[in-house]
Order: C-alpha cells, then sequence, then structure tokens
C-alpha cells in the first residue's frame, strides 16, 4: 500500500446481528484502496470494532460509508450491552500511520465530522487530537451518562454537538478524533465478582489516580470479572507495566489473572518492549530479532517465502476458502490483464489502440483492487454465517431469529462469490481485447488472464451454489442462482471467443 497511510479504528453498538456487521464491513470494504485489517465482535459488549487503513481520502470515505450503513441499521433505543456507548457508530479515530502528520488526521476528523452532521443528521463530537475544548480530549467525558443520558442532556450548552444537530435520534451521536496508536486490552480476573475488577480498574485508570495513559473499567463478561483498558500511549505507560499493576492490585483480594485478551490490533514494538522487559534483556536491540535482519535483508539475497494467504488457504481453518480463493484468482487475472497492456502502451505498432490499452489498463487496476477487497469480503461474510450459528435457540423466538439471522448471513455469504463470478466475467471481456489488440509477444499473458477469470468463475459459481443449497424455496436465492447462471452463459461465450483469437492470431494449438 503505497502513499499516505492512515488507520482508522471504528466502534460499533452492534455484534449479535452478523447479517448487520456484514453489511457495515461492506460498505467499508466497496471503498477502493481500502484494506480491512480486523473485524472484532463481542456478544456480551454488543460491540464490533472494525480496523481499516488506506490513504487518506479513501479512509474518509469508508469511515463516512460505514457511519451511513451503521445509523440505517442500528437503533440504539434496542440496543442492550456491557459497553459504554452513545452512537450505533460509537467512535470513529484516525491514527497516523505514514507520511501522514497528526494534524492532517484532525483535518480528517474535522471533514468527516461536518459531512456526517450535514448529510446524516447524526450528532458528532471530536475528541483527542481534534477535540474543540479540553473538556472533550477524553472520550469518557463525552459519554458521560451514555445514549440515554444524551438524549436528555444534548440541548445543554457543555454537551451540544461539534457538527450537526443539537438533538438525537435512535442512532445516537458519534465521536470522531484523531490520536496515537491505542491498545484496547481486556484482562481477566478468576473471580465472578465483578466488584474487584472495578476496583482494580479504579487504581490503574489515570482518572481516579492510576497510570498516565490508562483508561479502564471492570465488567462482568463470560462469566468472569473483567478489568477492561485502553492504553492510549504505550511507549509511556507499556503494556508490562500495565498488566503488573493489574495482577498486584487483584492479589490485594486474593484473586489471580485467568487471561486476557486484545481487542483489534497492536504494534509489534508493544510486543517487543512487553518480551524485552518480562526477561529482562536489557542490552536487548531490535536488529536482534530474526524476522527484522530478514527483513534487512536485500530482496535478492533471499529464498521465496510462502504467500502468507496461501498458508491461510492451507490451515485448518474454514476461511479463508474458496470463494477468497475465487476472489484472489481474479485479482491475478486482472493483473495479468494490466500488464499486456502496459507491454503494449508506448509502442509504435501499437499507436493505434493506444487510448482503448489505457481504459484497458484503468479499469483492469480497478478490478483489482475490488476483487482483492472481495478476499476479505468472502471470508468476512463466512465469519458473520458462522456467528448467525452460534445465537441461542432454546425458546421459540430464538430459534425464529436465529433462522432469520442465518438466512440473512447464507444470502450475504452468497452475494459476494456472486459477485466476483461477476467481476471475474469482466475480466475475461478485458482479456479478450488485450488477446485481439495487445502486444502479441504478451498474449500468452492474456490468455492466462482469461484462463485464471475463468478458474475464478467457476470457483466462484460452486460457492454460490453449495451456499444456496436447500434454499430453492427462497425467492431472493432463485433469483441469485439465476443471476450466476446468466454470467456463466456470457463466459463460455467469451471462453470460445478467446480460443479463437489464441489459435488465430498467435497460432496456438487448443
Amino acid at each position: 500500500m503505497p502513499g499516505k497511510l492512515v488507520e482508522c479504528i471504528t466502534n460499533y453498538s452492534e455484534a449479535r446481528r452478523p447479517e448487520v456487521v456484514a453489511e457495515i464491513v461492506q460498505s467499508i470494504a466497496a471503498v477502493n484502496g481500502i484494506q480491512i485489517l480486523n473485524t472484532q465482535s463481542d456478544l456480551d459488549h454488543n460491540r464490533t470494532v472494525i480496523t481499516f487503513v488506506g490513504e487518506p481520502a479513501a479512509v474518509e470515505e469508508a469511515a463516512f460509508a460505514s457511519i451511513a450503513k451503521a445509523a440505517e441499521k442500528i437503533d440504539l433505543d434496542h440496543h442492550t450491552g456491557e459497553h459504554p456507548r452513545i452512537g450505533a457508530t460509537d467512535v470513529v479515530p484516525f491514527v497516523p500511520i505514514r507520511d501522514v502528520t497528526m494534524q492532517e488526521c484532525v483535518e480528517m476528523a474535522r471533514r468527516v465530522g461536518k459531512r456526517v452532521g450535514d448529510e446524516l443528521q447524526i450528532p458528532v463530537y471530536l475528541y483527542e487530537e481534534a477535540a474543540t475544548s479540553p473538556e472533550r480530549v477524553n472520550l469518557e467525558n463525552i459519554r458521560r451518562g451514555e445514549y440515554e443520558v444524551l438524549k436528555e442532556e444534548i440541548t445543554l450548552e457543555n454537551r451540544k454537538p461539534d457538527f450537526g444537530p443539537a438533538r438525537i435520534g435512535p442512532a445516537g451521536a458519534t465521536v470522531i478524533g484523531a490520536r496515537q496508536p491505542l491498545i484496547a486490552y481486556n484482562v481477566y480476573l478468576n473471580t465472578t465478582d465483578v466488584s474487584i475488577a472495578q476496583k482494580v480498574a479504579r487504581a490503574i485508570r489515570f482518572s481516579s489516580g492510576g497510570l498516565r495513559y490508562v483508561k479502564g473499567m471492570g465488567i462482568l463478561v463470560d462469566g468472569l470479572a473483567q478489568v477492561s483498558m485502553n492504553l492510549t500511549n504505550f511507549h509511556k505507560t507499556p503494556v508490562a507495566r500495565v498488566v503488573e499493576t493489574v495482577r498486584r492490585e487483584a492479589a490485594r483480594y486474593g484473586v489471580l489473572v485467568h487471561h486476557s485478551e486484545l481487542v483489534g490490533m497492536i504494534p509489534q514494538e508493544a510486543l517487543t518492549d512487553a518480551a524485552v522487559w518480562y526477561l529482562q534483556l536489557d542490552q536487548f536491540e531490535n536488529n536482534q530479532i530474526l524476522e527484522q535482519q530478514l527483513a534487512a535483508e536485500p530482496a535478492e539475497s533471499l529464498q521465496p517465502v510462502a504467500d502468507s494467504f496461501q498458508d491461510d488457504l492451507a490451515s485448518a481453518k474454514p476461511a479463508p476458502g474458496g470463494g477468497s480463493a475465487a476472489a484472489y484468482t481474479a485479482a491475478n487475472a486482472a493483473a495479468l490483464v494490466a500488464m499486456v497492456t502496459r507491454l503494449t502502451t508506448g509502442k509504435k505498432k501499437y499507436v493505434d489502440v493506444q487510448d482503448l490499452m489505457w481504459s484497458i489498463m484503468e479499469r483492469a487496476e480497478a478490478l483489482r483492487k475490488e476483487l482483492n477487497n472481495a478476499v476479505i469480503e468472502d471470508a468476512v461474510s463466512f465469519d458473520s454465517l458462522m456467528l448467525a450459528m452460534k445465537l441461542p435457540k432454546d425458546t421459540d423466538e430464538q430459534i425464529a431469529n436465529r433462522q432469520s439471522a442465518l438466512t440473512a448471513a447464507t444470502l450475504q455469504a452468497s452475494r459476494v462469490p456472486l459477485k466476483v463470478a461477476g467481476k471475474a466475467v469482466e475480466v475475461m471481456e478485458l482479456a479478450a481485447q488485450v488477446i485481439e489488440k495487445g502486444n502479441l509477444n504478451a498474449i500468452s499473458d492474456g490468455g492466462s488472464a482469461a484462463a485464471h477469470a475463468q478458474a475464478a468463475l467457476v470457483s466462484a459459481g460452486l460457492n454460490v451454489q453449495i451456499n444456496l443449497m436447500g434454499m430453492q424455496d427462497n425467492p431472493e436465492a432463485r433469483n441469485l442462482l439465476a443471476e450466476l447462471k446468466t454470467i456463466e452463459k456470457k463466459a463460455a461465450v467469451l471462453q470460445e471467443q478467446v480460443r479463437k483469437t489464441l489459435i488465430q492470431r498467435g497460432g496456438f494449438d487448443l
């Protein structure tokens, strides 16, 4: 991902309806240039955190699109969960990663905040580095009393939003800002007594006299007392210091640390610092890490390494699977098409097709980005289906809700590979054009592009069919299957066209 890079870690007040989470994820993934790094849903908190990166303009667009989708799907009047919240999209921080200043992230927060307020009529509060007053630097100050209290107090002078109306609807309000990388870290104690977690949280959080860059609260999750924390500057308050302070405070009440968990992403440096502290490696230097040294070696001196996506495919995990592989293969096909156009443009022999090649190149690159996004989309949609399967089924109402969620998640899990199938055929169309008019020396690469696109179509189609198996009575399922048949017929015509052109123009024996 070249150029400027901004990270966004959006928090949504929804986890128990996987089909809604999937739609929010899709709204982000649909933005060109966005890479989703992590999606994590917590059923007890009823909260989902999505981490994505991209260039500033793309990140702004993805953040706005997700806020709009969450406002459409989430009604806080019917929301419950352990985690404090004031909005359907609760928090949207922008974090500078590469070649981006904090000031630029502040400006991003202000632009997105104004757009959300103006276009969606959602109240927006700016926080952290983007805060318009010292009282709004800390998120907990803005979120005081949560959605229910904010509804009553939003017209008060000190609670009026920075952007948008001073009134609140079922989507609540949204907090947008700019900050340094944050680590969301939870420690579970081996007790059911939540009051102990609350006492520990009070002892470690800065607002009540604890560690400078720690925010914390005590809650009950999965039958265990949890100290839920945000570490806002791991350079100045390291993770190891935090967990040891939690351990010491818990011991005062005869309680031990049961386990801990991360929510979202963590910088490698934070983990390295923790390892150095616990192992007492006083003379440690970062270049002693094997992977760091390998990364620093010239590329030509390295042996080929396994593709991480292939490693994921080869693992025992059910996702990513065939649908993601189809999208990945179609993206490779689009890349091959782009290569042929680049080998054609600038050549005197092909001057008559320059404009066509440029046009094909632009579309092939756009398709490549879309298909790479679909690699993640397909895995996410499958994960959402798995979440739906885990919903309770102890009562008739729960059974009905679970079945509804399963149907919605299954249809979504079918739409993604169907979309991939359609894009694969579009790649085939582009491949047919470069085979016919592109650089003759690269005609085999055009043929390879068509073959990859055909393979992607077959793979995507298999995923559509198996997902919809047994759903013939569902009208949308029938429509999806009918659309797949139409795509496959179009592909068959293109495949024959490609075969004839390769024989006539390239002299291949096919």
